[in-house]
Order: structure tokens, then sequence, then C-alpha cells
């Protein structure tokens, strides 16, 4: 069920006794990569507290429409839009009438009136109830305005009757729930990307770097997790803000950034070296400010460490792409650097072209394999980074 990993997913709870399966049910979600948030009516809490969902989930738990604290931070209509799906487990006659009624009453209703994101239901009731023809009017209104359902079984009830109206069991429905989504490209592979510049530290005040926005950087870690993939972003120094479903791993100096990147072998899958670090770094830092004495002041170098040639040559080497940023004869170089650091693709681009070099928001490349180059035109960089991703996706499965 790669499909859930990295959606977020609303799991609504109203109140029937089959809210005991909704705690199994957070699990396998989260098992199977979802990111989960629960919302209970008042009703649900009689069957099933909040702290026991909170614990599987990670997460809060929302319980009501007009919570102050709540709305300060994810409001419910930020709520309503950060989820991939809502998922209403179990769904009681109640909560159909209502929805179908399209009441907004609570919490859990306000949402799905205010959601554009994927509905879908696991009825659970008495077999009476869910026969009876104003329920299956309500069902078939649900039904017509895009509303998916998820059963009911049948079999024998809590109440001792026999029929249709049970709710389906948690894998069952974490099943049912991921096949709502297409299988996507990097669907639960592990990725890892760095990005942004580095800074080489002179003194406490001072430090080499480089004009390095992270923009491209942090345009292919929200490309890959659109298509599925489990991204860690290693950053430089940036002023951009992570993005969602991403987890990013602070640095500043190159050194940091190796040591990052090599701890994150053995998990990697992809790793995508698209960080502008620094070659040289001072080969001291002096521990106070330096003052201005001399007409000239010398610094000695030292080459940093080469974070993709180690990447590619580790003994547990993951698919591995580096970023070539030139001013000159981009292609011959590219293609140097794909051969000596032994990688699998390489993205070369021009940044003395001040419309797609450093900070700008466009970039044009050429992605150079061991067998082909594939130009892709200049564009915005983040449909660069899903072009990318498509690119990058095809030869790691090849």
């Amino acid at each position: 069920m790669q499909q859930l990993s990295n959606r977020q997913i609303i799991l609504g709870i109203s109140g029937g006794i089959a809210a005991y399966k909704s705690a199994e049910l957070v699990r396998r979600l989260k098992e199977h990569g979802a990111d989960v948030r629960v919302v209970m009516t008042a009703a649900a809490m009689e069957f099933i507290t909040p702290l026991t969902l909170q614990a599987l989930s990670g997460n809060p738990v929302h319980t009501t429409l007009l919570d102050p604290e709540a709305e300060a931070g994810m409001g419910h209509i930020e709520l309503a839009r950060w989820a991939d799906v809502i998922l209403v487990a179990p769904a009681t006659a109640d909560f159909m009438a209502r929805l179908a009624n399209g009441r907004g009453d609570d919490l859990l209703t306000t949402l799905c009136l205010a959601t554009p994101s994927q509905i879908a239901l696991a009825p659970a009731m008495n077999q009476g109830m869910w026969r009876d023809p104003a329920t299956q009017h309500n069902a078939e209104i649900l039904r017509q305005r895009g509303v998916t359902l998820f059963g009911p079984a049948e079999g024998e009830q809590a109440c001792g009757d026999v029929g249709p109206g049970r709710m389906l069991e948690a894998e069952q429905l974490a099943a049912m729930t991921a096949a709502m989504f297409t299988s996507r490209a990097l669907d639960g592979v592990q990725l890892c990307i760095t990005a942004g510049p580095t800074r080489e530290a002179i003194d406490p005040v001072r430090y080499i770097s480089n004009h390095s926005s992270g923009k491209m950087g942090y345009a292919l870690a929200t490309a890959a997790a659109d298509a599925g993939a489990r991204v860690t972003l290693i950053s430089g120094p940036t002023q951009l803000a992570c993005p969602e479903r991403v987890t990013r791993i602070d640095v500043i100096s190159a050194q940091e950034m190796y040591d990052a990147a090599l701890a994150q072998m053995g998990d990697c899958q992809i790793f995508i070296g698209c960080a502008a670090v620094a070659d040289y770094r001072p080969v001291s830092t002096a521990s106070q400010k330096i003052k201005k004495h001399e007409e000239a002041m010398h610094i000695e170098l030292v080459r940093n460490p080469d974070i993709v040639s180690a990447v590619a040559s580790h003994s547990q080497r993951p698919f591995t792409v580096g970023f070539a940023a030139e001013t000159q004869d981009v292609l011959n170089y590219a293609k140097g650097k794909l051969e000596r650091k032994g990688l699998d693709l390489i993205v070369a681009n021009d940044v003395s072209n001040s419309d797609i070099g450093f900070n700008s928001d466009e970039n044009e490349v050429l992605v150079v394999t061991p067998e082909q180059v594939i130009p892709i035109p200049q564009m915005g960089k983040n449909q660069l980074a899903r072009q990318l991703l498509k690119v990058i996706a095809d030869a790691f499965k090849a």
C-alpha cells in the first residue's frame, strides 16, 4: 500500500460502538506511511478517548469546532485544505443524515463541507438502521455527490442482530483508502537531497560562501514528496520554509553536510546532491574576530570532502544524482564529472546566465547519463523539478 506514503488523512470518528476499531485503523494507516489527524464528534468520545488516538497518531486530536487554541494554529478551514482524503470510520446513520442534508453543526461535518478533497465513509450501524429507507436515501445522495462508501459488511452485530451494518475491518479500510490514490512515481522510496550553500567560517563573523538560494533543491524536495517519496532534505543556510511532508536537517558547513549525508546511507535509495558545496575551507578558524592590521590578508584554504563522490563510492551506495553548476563548456564538464565521480546521472546548468542562475526562479538544464543527454528547456524551478523527478524515477527503476 505504498500509495499511502506521505498522504495526509483526516480520520473522522462518529459515535458508534465500532469506534473501538478506529484505533487499529490509525495504526494501519500510519504503518503504511500516512500522516493521520483524528477528528472526533462529541458522541465518539463516549466510546474511545482522544488520548488513545493522539498516542497512536502522534498528532493532537481535534474535537471542537470553535476551539480558540486550535483556530490559532491549524484552523478548521486549513485542516480541510490539508487533507488528501477525509475518511469517516465509523460513519453512523446520524452522521450520514447530517452530511446528506448539508449540516455543518460540528467540526467533522464542517470539514466535510469545506474540503476540496475526497471523502470516504465506512458506515457502521444496526442492520435495521442501515436498511431503513431514510438511510438508504441519504447513502444515495452522498454517492451522487461523489462521496465513497466503504461497506458496510454483513455479520453479527454488537446488539445481537445479524445482517448488513458492520464496519469493515481496519486492514480492509486502509487498503480501500490506498486504492483511492493512483500509485506515484516514487511511492515509498527513501530519498535524500542536499540543497543550498555551505558557509565556511573564517572567524566568528566572517565566512566563505556562494550565491546559491536553495530554490532548486527545495523544489526537488517538494516534487519528490508529491511523487510519494520519503524525503530527507539536508539544507545549508537559506531563507526558505521547509516543504510539507519533508524532514529537514539544517547544516552550515560542508563538513556538517558531508556527515549528515553519510549518516543517511543504508536507508537512502536515491541521493540527489543539489547543494552548492564550498570546494575549500580555511585551514583554521579564528576564535575571535580578526582585526584590520595589514593592507592584505592571506587565508590558507584546504579542500572540503566531496560529498557526492563519497556517496557514489559508499558500500551502501544509493542511486546517485549530481548537479553541475558551470559557467562555460557546460556539457563537457558535466560528462567529466559524471564519469570521474561515478554518478548514475548528472544535471548541468549554466549559472553565468542570470535568468537561470543562482537566485533565479527559472532554470534550464541538461540531464546527462552514461547513455544520453536530455535537454530540458527554460521553465519555472517547480515545474522543472517535476520533470527532473520523472527522469530520475525512470532511470532509478531501470
